[in-house]
Parts: structure tokens; sequence; C-alpha cells
């Protein structure tokens, strides 16, 4: 959604199933089975709404926890990061929320009250969009810590957002009693004439702030009364888009800027589930962007390269939804297809996605920071900011809509990686009672700072929301209860009634590389899968102090069933391990990561830093020679100090560095042979991919196998191979571990 203009950016403005035993690995839930036509939601004895919400959706093989029943444990990273906006929460006024919606109602302001500010001041056509993510926050507080300060603000805020839908109704400013916004209706008049940025500003992607703030108010808070608000809303959506041809609804969501309209389609799919009414899933299927990608992404065409992209990554969010309520197929496969496209071929390393391309929209010589660059493009496109940290947030809950239906681990695998590195980087280790402190972008030139701060941006506002719901998909359960999945290593307690047990997690990951679980309360017979993370080479299990044995595959869930009873502890070792990731398009562009964690270079220099490690690399493949440990997760190579990404500072940092390995050597024994490279692997990667090896003999055999195909293929003299076979057979002591 941003503005056309040069150097272009919105910050300028301002798998399982199957097996029964413990320690099997399983494989994925297939998705689309057949499921009862939907409901509206009807809340059981003691559920809250979110927990009846949740528990409605007869499509989900997997369900989530409504977010009161996890607590975060104190002490951890979340925990931090989390109060820090909670400080934000505490101190922000209510009437700043509620500012120009009284303005445009014509209703008084207090003496003092002042908009949000940034694109959410008195008179930009964004104003709205950051209050609503402002009433999430206060929603998403209140379920995670039942403090009842969040809980009068929200019911204050509903309250004086009544006044406002009522006295714009009473004034006849509006076609439907039903509307509210910050602003008078005539954007959205205006978009139905096509008109274009900066004439309007996306006005149905701040309706679906305000329409999501409300929802999240009911479910999270109980508030009817904001139910009742947002079901008027969504009248007067289905009245003003239910009578627009769908030629007219296609050019207007192909409008750059203008026609962004977020999720829009989800909290009308919402509404659907919420209250049965046929008129919201009808409507919410209006929002269907049906010009040009959404045919390609059901026909598998990837079109995405230099669309924005978070303008398209939350309209999938909505497309499960419609799929949820509707179960018409091709919903599903869009959403599917399309996080397909985007991981792992358009993701950088910390998870995050869009990059800085030329901008033809904006006109000769413009760019843009937020479009998505072209396929495999990953070290091609790293330049300028990019990585908006609004498109993160919105993918993770495209990942985690997608596992509610197919319950693959790539998806938690994705979800871990982006939470700990790109979301947990995002916000800046310091209080404000002003600002949220978190990034736009999360940049990946080499030498480049984080801003922070962000008050009234997109990811200003989704940033509110970021850190205020850590516990939302720690664990999961299967739909019949059967089975509990433990997603994600954060220090928490689950209180599952339903099962009559508590689960309570002691760690402090991603700082440590161990958990324990706990269970209380009573007992249950139950399979716990535990996620194996994709980068978990040595991963461990103990219960009741007794090793479980058998296979513990990356990126798979582990099924450990019996009879769980209070004392029954399970207790979970990852080391992390060094490692170096490539990027796909330039093999020499690679991150260091310690686990899942990112490790960032200090440095301000601007050109690449260039790291060697396999001098110091022994039998075992190992590149953790070649690191110096520090303390709080820091390492020194190369003459840099590295640390995990989600230290939030203003640093200078390098996510990327160059690999330079120029010559082929085995520890001190260098042959003096250029190291060269084919098919994106030189050949010092070929031999030490073969690793660990069992002992000198066996890494001679992987040696000359691999320097006599070279010879055949041209790539090698004969001279150079006995230069390289030399070095190697030299290097027996320095290889030993």
């Amino acid at each position: 959604m941003t503005p056309a203009r040069p150097s272009i950016d919105r910050r300028g403005l301002l798998k399982v199933g199957g097996a029964a035993t413990v320690g099997a690995v399983i494989a994925p839930h297939v998705a689309g089975a057949a499921f009862a036509a939907p409901e509206a939601v009807t809340a059981s004895a003691g559920a809250s709404p979110e927990a009846a919400f949740l528990d409605q959706n007869p499509s989900w093989v997997v369900k989530p926890f409504a977010l009161d029943q996890v607590t975060l444990a104190e002490g951890t990273v979340f925990a931090e990061k989390r109060a820090r906006v909670l400080s934000l929460a505490t101190a922000y006024p209510a009437d700043r929320v509620l500012h120009n919606f009284r303005v445009t109602a014509g209703l008084p302001t207090p003496e003092g009250s002042s908009p949000p500010g940034g694109w959410d001041d008195a008179t930009g056509n964004l104003r709205g969009h950051f209050s609503g993510h402002l009433i999430t926050m206060f929603a998403q507080a209140y379920a995670s810590t039942g403090e009842q300060l969040y809980k009068d603000k929200i019911d204050y805020i509903v309250t004086e957002l009544g006044k406002c839908q009522d006295a714009i109704a009473a004034s006849g400013q509006a076609s439907h009693p039903g509307f509210l916004a910050a602003y008078p209706e005539t954007q959205f008049i205006r978009l139905e004439s096509f008109a274009t940025y900066p004439t309007i500003w996306a006005p149905y992607y701040t309706c679906h702030k305000i329409m999501r703030g409300l929802i999240d108010a009911y479910l999270l808070v109980g508030n009817a009364q904001a139910l009742q608000i947002v079901t008027k809303m969504g009248d007067w959506v289905h009245s003003r888009l239910s009578v627009l041809p769908r030629e007219q609804l296609n050019r207007m969501w192909a409008i750059y800027i203008a026609g962004e309209y977020g999720g829009m389609n989800e909290v009308m799919a919402d509404l659907h589930a919420l209250t049965g009414e046929e008129r919201y899933l009808t409507t919410a299927k209006c929002f269907d962007n049906r010009q040009a990608l959404f045919g390609a992404t059901v026909e598998n065409r990837d079109i995405l390269t230099r669309l924005h992209a978070n303008t398209h990554v939350p309209q999938f969010v909505g497309y499960l939804r419609v799929f949820d309520r509707s179960n018409e197929a091709e919903y599903h496969t869009v959403a599917e297809n399309f996080w397909n496209m985007v991981v792992p071929h358009r993701m950088y390393a910390h998870g995050g996605t869009s990059g800085t391309w030329p901008d033809s929209a904006a006109g000769p010589g413009n760019t843009n920071a937020e479009l998505f660059q072209p396929r495999g493009n990953i070290a091609g496109s790293i330049a300028g900011n990019g990585a908006e940290t609004c498109t993160s947030y919105n993918l993770l809950k495209v990942s985690r809509n997608l596992f509610f239906h197919d319950p693959d681990p790539k998806y938690m695998d994705y979800y871990e990686r982006t939470l700990v590195n790109h979301i947990l980087g995002s916000r800046r280790d310091a209080d404000s009672t002003s600002n949220p402190n978190v990034v736009y972008f999360l940049p990946l030139t080499p030498g480049s700072t984080r801003g922070y701060g962000n008050t009234g941006t997109c990811c200003g506002g989704s940033g509110l929301e970021n850190h205020t719901k850590y516990q939302e998909s720690i664990y999961f359960r299967s739909a019949d209860n059967g089975s509990l999945y433990v997603n994600l290593f954060v220090g928490s307690t689950l209180n599952w009634a339903e099962k009559g047990i508590t689960v309570t997690q002691t760690t402090n990951f991603p700082r440590e590389q161990e958990s324990t679980l706990a269970i209380t309360g009573g007992k249950a017979q139950l399979d716990i899968l535990l996620r194996v993370p994709g980068w978990a080479k040595n991963f461990q299990v103990w219960i009741n102090g007794q090793e479980r044995l058998g296979p513990k595959t990356p990126g798979t869930y582990l099924r450990l069933r019996r009879m769980w009873q209070t004392g029954d502890t399970i207790r979970i070792s990852m080391p992390f391990g060094l490692r170096v990731e490539k990027a796909l398009d330039r093999a020499d562009t690679q991150t260091v990561f310690h686990g899942p964690v990112v490790l960032a270079a200090l440095s301000s220099d601007r050109a690449y830093r260039e790291f060697s490690f396999y001098r110091q690399v022994k039998l075992d493949g190992d590149i953790s020679p070649a690191f110096t440990p520090g303390t709080a997760g820091t390492f020194t190579t190369n003459g840099h100090t590295l640390r995990p990404l989600y230290v939030g500072d203003t640093q200078a940092q390098h996510i990327y560095f160059r690999r330079t390995e120029p010559t082929v050597l085995f520890g001190t024994y260098d042959s003096g042979v250029e190291n060269r490279e084919r098919d994106g692997q030189t050949f010092l990667d070929l031999v030490w991919a073969q690793a660990p090896f069992a002992n000198h003999q066996q890494f001679m055999k992987t040696v000359t196998a691999a320097s006599a195909n070279w010879v055949r293929q041209g790539d090698l003299t004969r001279e150079e191979r006995t230069a390289i076979l030399a070095a190697a057979t030299n290097a027996e002591d320095d290889l030993r571990p």
C-alpha cells in the first residue's frame, strides 16, 4: 500500500497422523476431505467466545487454543519483548484511539485529546487503521494477562465507537446506518469510480483493521457490543459491494494502493462464522482478487514478481477462511500454491520477504522496497531496505492457517524461523510509552541498521499485535482432542480444561537448548507430538528420566503415546550447532545460524564481510572450530563478532556474508589449487558435504573419488589432483577431532 514516489517505501511518509508407537516419525495429513456444512458459533457452557470460535471450524484437523488458555512464562526473550509493548498498552490513552472517529461523527473530543499520529493523523486518508491495531493490542493484552486495565480500555472504546456509529447514522452522512470510519464515506464511493492514490488511500484496508479490532474485542474480551457494531459494519460493506458487477470489483482490487483491502475477506468470513448469515460469506467472496492473481495461483502459475507483497499476502488468509466456510477447494488451493511460491523461493534467511525493485507504477527511476523479488532471487535482491515486517506478520498467519488443514511440519519450521528472527528482531530492547519501537523493514543490506518507532504506520500497528500474541501457536490440538502438538519451544503453561490437565513448558529458548514439559492436574490418554525442528540434528527425549530411543528425524513430529498423569515430565535436548545457509541464487552469499537463530555480524562497513571456515574443519565436518563462543549467544569468527538477530538495537550488522575459500586446503596444508565451483558447489563443498568421516581413510576415499571425477570432467588437471591428494594425506593429524 505504498504511495507512488521516488525511492518509495511507506516509512518515507513519516506432517502428522498414522503411526502409533512412541518414537515413530509420522507422515503428514492430506487435506481436502469433505466436512459438514458450516454453522454459526455456539459457545458451550463456560467456553470463552474465542474458544468457541476456534472450536467450531469443521474443516480443521488441527485446532489452536484460545489465547487465554496459554500463559507466557516470565524471564524469556518473548516475555521481555511483550513487556515492552505492554508498557505502551498500559500508558496509551483510549481517547487517542477514538479521536478521529469522534471528529468524523461530529461528537466532542476531550480536552487535550489528539489522533494517534503518523498515517493516522487528523487529515490523512488512512486515519483509523492504527486505531484498529490498538484495539487488537488491548484485546490480546487482556487475553494474555487478565489485567482489568486492558478490559476497561476495550469496554470504553467500544462504547464510544457505538456512539460514533449511531451519530453518523443519525446525521444521514452515510449510505447505510452500519457505516463506521474515522473519515467520511467519500473514499469508498470514489474507489467504485476507480480513483487512485493520493485521492484515496486503501479505504477497505483501513476498514479491515477496525473490523478486526472489534472482532478481537468480542472474541478475546467478551464485549458483546463490539460484535453488534462490527456486524452492522458488515451489513454496510455488503450493501456497497453486493450490487457491484464482478468486473468492477476486479478492477477496484487491482488499483495499486487505492484498492488494497488487507484481510477484508477474512473478517467477512469470520462474521459468517459468528452469525451464520450467508450474506457475509457472499461479501467475503466479493474481495476475490480475480483479475489476475487468483486465477494464476489456482493454476500454480507464479506471477508474483514485482507485485506489492503485503497487499496480497493477507488476501490468502482470507481465502482460507472462505474455504473454511464454503468448502470450495479452489480457495484452499490458491493459499497452498501461494505459500509454496514464497517459501523458500522468495524467503530471506530471517524468514522475511519483499525486496527493492523498480516500481513501474511510480514512474521511471523509482524504486519500491516492498515488492516480491523474482523467484529464486535472494542474493540478487539484497539492496535498499526490503523485508517488510507486515509481510512476515501476514505470512505467519497464512502458515498457521494452512497447518490447521494440513499439519505439515514445514509450516511450523517456517513459523519458528520467522518468529525467532524477524519478529523478535523487529522490537527494540528499550521501553517506550509513546511509540511502538518496532521496525518497518528488517534490512539485509550489508552494514545496515534497524530504524525503530513507526507510530501510525502499518508495521507499527502489526508490531503492536506481534508482541502480544506470542503464545498463539506454541500448542495445537487435534480436532478430536486426542493429540497435543508442541510446535514451539517457548516457556509457557497450557491449561487444557477439556482434558483436565495442565502442561507447563520450562525453557529459555532460544537462549538455551533444552526444554522440559511437566504434566499436572490429573491424567489423560493422549498423544503428545513434539516437533523435531529441521535444524535439530541430535534431538533427544527423556520421559520421566528414561531416554526414548529410535529415530527422531529433523523436519517431522515425534509421537509419544501414553496415559499421562500428574508428575510426568518430558525433557528435550536440542543442541543448536553452527551451520551456514546459502542464498538460492549465489552459493557464496551465506548466513550463519546457531540452531534456529540467525547470527548477524556487527560491522558498519557497507561491503560484504568475507569469511573462511574450512581451514578449521575436522573429520566430523563441523564448522564450529572456526568460531569462538562468547557470552549471551555471541561468537567471534574471522575477526568479527556475531550475535543473535533477535537482539534489538541500532548497531550496524550483516545478515549475509561472502564465503571465500580460495584454494583447496585441509587444516594447515594448502594445495595451492584454486577451489573452483561447479554446479553451485566448490570442490571443498563437495568433499565436506560427505562428512562426518569415520576416519582419515574414509576421508581420503572421498577426496580421491571427487578429484578423479573433476579430472574426468576437465575441472582439474592431473597435476592439481596430485597436489590436492598430497595436502589431504599430510593433513591427517590436523583433521583429527
